[in-house]
C-alpha cells in the first residue's frame, strides 16, 4: 500500500512536471516578424524599440523590414514569417496567388497613400492627360496601384491613355524622381508624400478622397501560430494596440522614435537594391509627425465590410482570380 501511495504522488509529480514544460515551450516559442520600412508599421517600429514585445514575455528571433507591402507578400510566401505588419491588398494577393495560409487578427491604420505632383505641371486632373505628363507608381497589385486605377475612374480618365504613360518604381526611388523632375506626378504611400512635401511638391488627392473608410494595413499572422499558440497571438495584438495608442496620445515622442527608427543607416532593408534609393533621402521627424497625425487615421479597430470590398476590388483589377470571403480571412478575437 505504501509502494503505491509513493507511485501515485510520483506520477501526479510527474505530470505537473509536464503540464509546466509545455506552458513555458509555448510562451518561449521565437516568432519571426516583417514589417513595412514606412510609418504604415509605426505601431511595430515603436514597440520594437520600446521593448514592448519582450516585456509580454515574446521572443522575437527576427524583425525584418521590407520597403513595400508587395515585397514583404513575396517574403510571406516563403513560409519564414510569422507575423506581419502589412498593407492590406499585398495581403489578400498573397493568401489567394500564393495560398499563404494567414490570417488578419488587428487593423493597424486607415489610408495612408497620396497622389503627389510637381505643381507647376499640374494644377488640375486634366493636366494628367496631357503627353508630356510623367505619372509614376508602384507595381500592379499594390495598393497605391488600385488607388490609380480608383482615381482613373472617378474622373472619366482615359485609362489605356494614363496607363500606358505610368512608370513604375518603388517609393523611394519615385519621390526622387519627382524631386529631379524625372516625374512630374505619382502615387505613393505614407512616409513619403509627407516628405515630398517639405520639397515643394504637393499633395493632389489623398486615399480619403478616392477610396473612403479604406483600410490601409493590417496585423496579420500564420494560421498556425494562431491555432498552436493563440496566446503569443493575443500579445502581439495587445502589444500593437497599446502602441497605436501611444501615437495617438504622444504624437511628438512617437514621431521622433519612428523617424530614428528609419534611418536607413545601418539597416538591413529587402529586396536590398532598394537601400540606394532609400539610403538618399533624408527623415526628419516633421514629415513623419504629420505623416501619423494627418494622412493616418492610427487604429487597430477594422470593418470586415472593408476588408471584403478590398478583396472585391483585387477581382476586379485582375490582381487575383477569385472572390473569396472576408469572415474568412479575419480573426479578430483578441481586439479589445
Amino acid at each position: 500500500m505504501k509502494r503505491l501511495i509513493l507511485l501515485v504522488i510520483s506520477g501526479i509529480m510527474l505530470f505537473g512536471m509536464a503540464g509546466c514544460g509545455k506552458k513555458q515551450e509555448t510562451a518561449e516559442k521565437p516568432i519571426r516578424i516583417a514589417v513595412e520600412f514606412t510609418t504604415h508599421s509605426a505601431c511595430a517600429h515603436i514597440a520594437n524599440q520600446k521593448g514592448w514585445y519582450k516585456e509580454e514575455g515574446l521572443t522575437i528571433t527576427s524583425y525584418e523590414n521590407y520597403i513595400t507591402g508587395m515585397a514583404l507578400a513575396a517574403a510571406l510566401s516563403k513560409g519564414d514569417i510569422d507575423a506581419a505588419y502589412i498593407c492590406l491588398i499585398p495581403a489578400i494577393n498573397a493568401r489567394a496567388n500564393a495560398n499563404v495560409p494567414i490570417k488578419i487578427v488587428a487593423g493597424i491604420h486607415k489610408y495612408g497613400y497620396g497622389f503627389v505632383v510637381n505643381p507647376d505641371k499640374v494644377k488640375s486632373i486634366d493636366d494628367l492627360k496631357k503627353p508630356e505628363i510623367r505619372i509614376g507608381c508602384t507595381r500592379e497589385g499594390s495598393p497605391v496601384d488600385a488607388l490609380l486605377h480608383k482615381m482613373i475612374e472617378k474622373y472619366n480618365l482615359d485609362e489605356a491613355k494614363i496607363l500606358k504613360k505610368v512608370r513604375r518604381m518603388n517609393p523611394p526611388k519615385l519621390l526622387l524622381a519627382l524631386k529631379m523632375q524625372q516625374l512630374d506626378a505619382a502615387f505613393i504611400c505614407e512616409q513619403f508624400p509627407s516628405m515630398a512635401e517639405e520639397l515643394g511638391l504637393k499633395i493632389f488627392l489623398t486615399a480619403e478622397d478616392l477610396w473612403p473608410d479604406m483600410q490601409g494595413s493590417v496585423l496579420v499572422v500564420r494560421e498556425e501560430l494562431l491555432k498552436e499558440h493563440p496566446d503569443i497571438v493575443k500579445k502581439l495584438v495587445k502589444v500593437t494596440e497599446r502602441a497605436t495608442q501611444f501615437i495617438n496620445k504622444h504624437p511628438d515622442e512617437a514621431a521622433e522614435i519612428v523617424a530614428g527608427g528609419l534611418q536607413v543607416t545601418g539597416e538591413k532593408i529587402f529586396p536590398i537594391k532598394a537601400i540606394g534609393a532609400a539610403s538618399k533621402l533624408t527623415i526628419t521627424t516633421s514629415p513623419i509627425l504629420k505623416s501619423l497625425t494627418a494622412r493616418l487615421v492610427n487604429t487597430t479597430d477594422i470593418n470586415p465590410q472593408q476588408i471584403q470590398e478590398a478583396i472585391d476590388t483585387c477581382v476586379e483589377l485582375e490582381y487575383i482570380k477569385e472572390p473569396f470571403k472576408a469572415e474568412d480571412f479575419i480573426d479578430l478575437r483578441f481586439l479589445e
